[in-house]
């Protein structure tokens, strides 16, 4: 029960059950919390890193070593893990690559803080230096960059490569297939704001199929529609397609009031009904008028529709779903209609190809051989669902490398080059700054070596030996490229190995992992009105956190 004592009377002010840490003691828990959840999936960076097996409570089994995938799988309790949990979704979102790396520095800034705060050193100058180190570590980032357009396809084949490296899903043959329709797919979607080149992933659909191999992957120029075709008696295949989509119905919709109609005789019941086939008929004439071979329906289509759609010759397919049809407006020039009346044949697409297949067992719809298509489609095969789902997870972190590579325009080595870099730098400017500030951006400059640290451990190498070479390479401005080579166990040049990642995705990954550490250590009172002290669950606040805590 919390209480509070004024005057001699004590004052309920929680509920009875209620749980409170404060001050030093909720600080060390939040940083133990934050840096076990980045510990857990320290040992997935890079290509030697190990996946990881989740099995939900419905037995569903996800193996993967994709950060956000296994933080958001493992379905976190603790508030304070909810939050690395967010860093790596919006890494994923805003990049869609290097959700490990934020998390893992993240883990890295509380452990150092941590460290701090049992030396004396006040919270606000802590935070104080992790600012001023984030904001330093991006201006070295940009100072060390390298530029990259779209027209760059080699550097663009190199940061792929090193983005899908590390998802171990077959071998280079495999990779540098799925990299190549990753490229592809991108350039396709780009579109050029004046200087700036601007890519909406969204157009860049993702259909996956468990059957077959990894390499039957295949980019469809178009859309695929997990759909089968209205009617077993309209065309199966068309080619030289004119394509309508339709956000009305082919049926005879309720009124939107209530109303009756009174039949009183066969012949009224049989007028009715002929003008109900005849309405529908008129429907079905006007699409035929406007030239439309295939006709996609957001909405129902009624099995008399069907009828004479089948015997125009028309190919329907019915209760597409919006996100697809826009998709296909993109990728055909087709105008999305909602009234019958006003399509025409400037409203329709065009599509070299539309086929019905079938897949695995089930009939799926491809809209192909689009000219110059701004959507997009890649057909993901693999042998088993666990297969199919992180390839589809390793083409989404691909492509985000590849986006943000072209919309920055910037990219710098890897292998931990970069943050080696980074930390010499920082530590340069630590003795500049003076102060308590000082030992935070010292801090913040052993938190960024933790990823050659950690690459350096998974390829089997010594990580202090290693850091010790890798630091006397940068003391060289010939040396700033070396990074960890764990192929061949040892430090090599990053640029002449092809080793690069984009600058884009380093820095989201500095700022979402500052912007998280500091706002776990302002935290210095946690309150939970959940009732029960949990005893030794992930959830609510950990053994022996309960009570008001002593003032």
């Amino acid at each position: 029960m919390a209480e509070n004592k004024l005057g001699g009377q004590q004052y309920l002010v929680l509920p009875e059950g209620a749980n409170r840490i404060l001050g030093r003691e909720a600080q060390r828990t939040n940083i133990a919390v934050g840096y076990a959840v980045a510990s857990i999936i320290k040992t997935t960076l890079g290509p030697k890193g190990m996946d990881k097996m989740l099995v939900s409570e419905l037995g569903d089994i996800v193996i993967t070593n994709d950060g956000a995938t296994i933080l958001e799988e493992m379905n976190v309790e603790h508030p304070i893990a909810k939050i690395l949990v967010d860093v790596a979704k919006t890494q994923d979102k805003e990049v869609g690559d290097g959700t490990t790396t934020a998390v893992i520095i993240a883990g890295d800034l509380l452990r150092n803080a941590g460290n701090l705060l049992d030396q004396g050193v006040p919270p606000a100058a802590i935070i104080r230096g992790y600012g001023m180190a984030s904001s330093k570590a991006k201006e070295i980032l940009a100072s060390i960059s390298s530029n990259v357009t779209i027209n760059d396809q080699k550097q663009l084949e190199k940061i792929a490569q090193i983005s899908i490296g590390s998802k171990n899903i077959g071998d280079d043959q495999t990779m540098k297939h799925l990299t190549d329709i990753a490229i592809k797919a991108v350039k396709q979607v780009a579109t050029k704001e004046g200087e700036k080149v601007k890519i909406d992933k969204d157009f860049i659909k993702l259909e996956k199929k468990e059957g077959g191999s990894i390499i039957d992957t295949e980019l469809i120029n178009g859309v695929l529609i997990d759909k089968e075709i209205a009617h077993p008696g309209m065309p199966k295949s068309i080619k030289n397609a004119n394509i309508a989509i339709l956000d009305v119905a082919l049926e005879i919709e309720k009124t939107e009031t209530e109303a009756k109609i009174e039949i009183t005789s066969p012949e009224q019941m049989q007028a009715f009904l002929a003008q109900e086939e005849k309405m529908l008929k008129d429907m079905v004439d006007k699409i035929a008028k406007s030239k439309a071979n295939v006709v996609f329906v957001q909405k129902g289509i009624d099995d008399v529709a069907q009828h004479y759609l089948s015997k125009a010759g028309i190919m329907a397919i019915r209760r597409v779903k919006k996100s697809d049809m826009e998709k296909i407006s993109k990728a055909t020039g087709a105008r999305l209609v909602t009234s019958l009346d006003d399509l025409s044949t400037e409203d329709l697409g065009h599509a070299g190809d539309v086929a019905e297949r079938k897949i695995s067992g089930e009939q799926m719809v491809f809209v192909e051989k689009c000219k110059d298509p701004k959507s997009v489609t890649i057909f993901i095969r693999g042998s088993t669902k666990q297969t199919a789902d992180e390839v589809e997870r390793s083409l989404v972190d691909v492509m985000g490398a590849i986006t943000s590579a072209i919309e920055l325009g910037k990219y710098v080595t890897g292998g931990g080059s970069a943050e080696i870099e980074m930390a010499m730098q920082l530590r340069e400017m630590a003795t500049d700054v003076g102060g308590r500030e000082q030992l935070a951006i010292q801090a913040f400059a052993d938190a960024t070596e933790v990823i050659p640290k950690t690459l350096a451990d998974s390829a089997g190498m010594d990580p202090i030996d290693t850091l010790v070479q890798l630091r006397s390479k940068h003391k060289g401005k010939s040396g700033r490229s070396f990074g960890v080579d764990i192929f061949t166990n040892k430090i090599s040049d990053m640029e002449q190995l092809g080793v690069i990642e984009p600058t884009k995705v380093k820095y989201q990954a500095i700022s979402s992992a500052t912007e998280a550490t500091v706002s776990i250590l302002r935290i210095d009172d946690m309150i939970s009105s959940k009732g029960s002290r949990p005893s030794g669950g992930a959830g609510g606040m950990p053994p022996g956190a309960g009570g008001f805590g002593e003032d």
